[in-house]
Parts: C-alpha cells; sequence; structure tokens
C-alpha cells in the first residue's frame, strides 16, 4: 500500500521539478564528492548526443513546411504576408542585438571552465570570416551536411527545397507537405522522449561541473538569467514601447485586455496554451478577424522576440565560458544562424534548446553548456515566452493599422467578432 503511494506521488512530479531535483542533487554530489563526480560524465555525455541526433531531421522538416505549407496564404494575402515578415526581420534582427550587447556587457560566462571547442573541419567560431560563412552556408551534399550536423547548411537546404516545393502541382506538393509534417510530428514525440532523460543528463553535469570548477558555477548562472531579464525589460521598452505609440496602439488598455493570457503564458511557459484567448481579444480590440488569424500564427513561426534574443545571449555565454573571445564578425554570423533556424520551432517542446544546440554545432562550441542552461531553463522560459506573445500580439495590432484596419472601440465596449 505504502509502495503504492509513494508511486503515485512520483508520478505526480512533473518533468520541470524533476530536473530541478536532479540540479540540486547534482551540486550536492559535486560538492561532496568532487573526484567521483568527474565519473558521471559519461551520463551527460549520452544525453548530449541525444540531443544532437534530433537535430537534422526537426530543422528540415519545421522549415519545409514552414516555408512550403504557407504558400496558399502568402499568395492570398500578399501585401499583408510581406508587410509581416519584414516587421517580424526588423523586430526579431533588433531583439538578437539587445541581446549581444547585453551578454557582452555583463559577460556572465566569465569564470566558468567549459571544454574548448574541437578541432573539426567545420568553421571554427574563432575562424569566421565573411567570405568564409558565404561559401561555408552552401552544403556540397545535404548527407554529408546532415551527417555532420552541420544545421546552417542544412537550413539553406531546406530553405530552398521548401521554395521549390511552393512552386509546383498542389497535388504533389501536399504529398510531400504530409511527409515533412509527419516527420516533424514523430520529432516532436521523439524530443518529448529525450527530454524525459533530462534529469540524469542534468544532474550527471551538474555534479560534474561542480565537482571540477566548484560552487562558484552558480553564480554565473544566476548572472545569466538577470542578464536575460534585463534585455528583455530593455527590448519591451526600447523596441515594443515605441512601436506601439507609432502604431498608436494605447498601451495601458492592450496590456490589460491581455493581462489573462500573458499571466497563462508566463505560468505555464507555453505560448500556445494563451494563444486561442489572446486571438479572441484581439478582435475585441478592434482587430479584422482576417488579420488576427493570419498574422499570430504566421508570427509563431517567423517572430518569437523573447526566443531569439534569449539564443543570442546563451550562445554567447556558452562561448565565453569555453574561453572563446568572439569578434563582430563572429557574432554576426550567430545571429544570422539564429535568425534562419528560429522560424518555424514554436510548437517543439524545450524549442529553444534544441535551436541553441544545432547553433553551438554549427560553430563549434561546447554543448556541455546547453545542459548548465537547461537547468535553469524554466525562469528563462517564463521570461521569454511572455515577450513571445506580447509581441505577436503587438504585431497583430501594427498590421491592422499599416492596413488602415484597426477600428478601436470605446472603452467598455467590443468590437464585434465578426469583423472581416
Amino acid at each position: 500500500m505504502l509502495r503504492g503511494a509513494m508511486w503515485q506521488f512520483l508520478r505526480r512530479i512533473s518533468l520541470t521539478q524533476w530536473i530541478f531535483i536532479s540540479m540540486v542533487a547534482g551540486v550536492a554530489i559535486g560538492v561532496a564528492f568532487p573526484a567521483e563526480s568527474q565519473h558521471l560524465k559519461i551520463v551527460s555525455n549520452v544525453f548530449l548526443k541525444m540531443i544532437k541526433c534530433i537535430l537534422v531531421p526537426l530543422v528540415f522538416g519545421t522549415l519545409v513546411v514552414g516555408v512550403a505549407g504557407h504558400s496558399d496564404d502568402l499568395k492570398s494575402v500578399g501585401r499583408l504576408a510581406l508587410k509581416a515578415i519584414i516587421y517580424f526581420e526588423v523586430v526579431t534582427t533588433l531583439a538578437l542585438v539587445i541581446g549581444l550587447v547585453a551578454v557582452n556587457l555583463t559577460r556572465p560566462g566569465d569564470g566558468l571552465s567549459l571544454p574548448a571547442p574541437g578541432t573539426g573541419e567545420k568553421i571554427a567560431a574563432n575562424k569566421v570570416t565573411a567570405a568564409g560563412i558565404i561559401e561555408h552556408i552552401v552544403p556540397r551534399s545535404f548527407f554529408e551536411a546532415a551527417a555532420a550536423n552541420d544545421v546552417l547548411q542544412v537550413v539553406f537546404f531546406a530553405l530552398m527545397f521548401g521554395v521549390a516545393l511552393a512552386q509546383i502541382e498542389r497535388q504533389p506538393r501536399e504529398v510531400m507537405l504530409r511527409w515533412c509534417e509527419a516527420l516533424t510530428e514523430v520529432m516532436f514525440k521523439f524530443t518529448g522522449l529525450v527530454m524525459k532523460f533530462a534529469p540524469l543528463g542534468i544532474g550527471a553535469a551538474m555534479a560534474y561541473t561542480v565537482g571540477h570548477s566548484g560552487i562558484s558555477v552558480l553564480l554565473n548562472l544566476g548572472k545569466l538569467i538577470l542578464t536575460l531579464y534585463a534585455a528583455l525589460i530593455v527590448f519591451c521598452l526600447g523596441v515594443l514601447l515605441p512601436v506601439a505609440l507609432w502604431a498608436g496602439v494605447p498601451v495601458k488598455r492592450f496590456i490589460r485586455l491581455l493581462w489573462e493570457p500573458i499571466v497563462l503564458a508566463f505560468t505555464t511557459t507555453s505560448s500556445d496554451a494563451a494563444l486561442p484567448d489572446a486571438m479572441k481579444r484581439l478582435i475585441t480590440f478592434g482587430i479584422p478577424k482576417r488579420i488576427v488569424s493570419f498574422v499570430m500564427p504566421l508570427g509563431y513561426s517567423f517572430n518569437l522576440d523573447g526566443s531569439t534574443l534569449y539564443l543570442a545571449v546563451a550562445a554567447v555565454f556558452v562561448a565565453q565560458a569555453a574561453k572563446v573571445e568572439l569578434g563582430l564578425p563572429q557574432q554576426i554570423a550567430i545571429v544570422l544562424t539564429l535568425m534562419l533556424t528560429s522560424k518555424g520551432m514554436a510548437g517543439i517542446p524545450r524549442a529553444s534548446q534544441v535551436i541553441l544546440a544545432g547553433t553551438l554545432v554549427t560553430f563549434d562550441l561546447p554543448l556541455e553548456g546547453i545542459i548548465l542552461i537547461i537547468g535553469v531553463d524554466e525562469l528563462m522560459d517564463m521570461a521569454r515566452t511572455t515577450v513571445n506573445l506580447v509581441g505577436n500580439c503587438l504585431a497583430t495590432a501594427v498590421m491592422a493599422r499599416w492596413e488602415g484596419e484597426l477600428n478601436i472601440p470605446p472603452e467598455g465596449q467590443a468590437a464585434p467578432e465578426t469583423a472581416s
């Protein structure tokens, strides 16, 4: 009876809670048994290999669906789509720049000791040049790029494949799209299975790192969290607020209207959970339903402001921890890579970690850093998910204003949900 009750109690513990428990246990083991904890590195290495094997099929499937899957919508609302995509790229680029500035100012990775980058044939982070990036982007073979886990080359191939797929006849296109959608769904489940091993991998990595570098590693992780939150606040006040004022969106009323979806996104770390209610509220705010139903889903593929800012911070954090000094060309290369790989990945559990892993592999930076970040990822995910939601809601309002169709009703009244 007691055993059954204990089993039921353990089953009720969520994955996030297990990750926090394993992180604490790993720190304790690293402090108490620093020498013995070094033998746990094999467990974290196995987990890292499991993450690596996700990258290529997931990136390929999601990008092809993201490009070719929107082909009919882009043709029917071409002007709106073009405006939205231009807006998304400008805003996410600003988010990446703010993230890079913040992480270079605070340098949260200094003081950590991660393994130095390998010496493979890929472009190493300290050897990147503009000419080398341009030449390296195009793969000699898709299979060679896939075998090397070179995500940047896989992204190029997937984008070209998606554009070509969008231009062929409907029936062949739908067959290939269904295959890519099926591949993506399988990889979603695959990612979920891999993440079930996260507590073991993270606990082992924390034990190894604390045993090797000392308890001071926790100070660096706290500094990383504060850096991200400060950068997100700067982004909201320095980018989103001026955009809202420029578009004539009443900010206080806008936030009041979206408060419940914002709280839901923050507490669940899921912008998907908040999406239906947010869309309904945007319609009552005076945005036509056709704009809401197009821009919001498109934004979830192309306009993840909080996540892209986080990725810039995290990638440079790992480089700092590995003692790799990234110059401006290298950081621009990382920004360009993140701009591409962050598209179309919103529905994936722990999507940011998958994208970050791909970027680290591409620039030959140690994946060990990502395991440390996953340990505190929940705290950072709450903030970046909230910014993702607010950024997309604001983008929808801006597109409605740009189209001359934002009709905000008087205070206390709601626009009809049937607005076209």
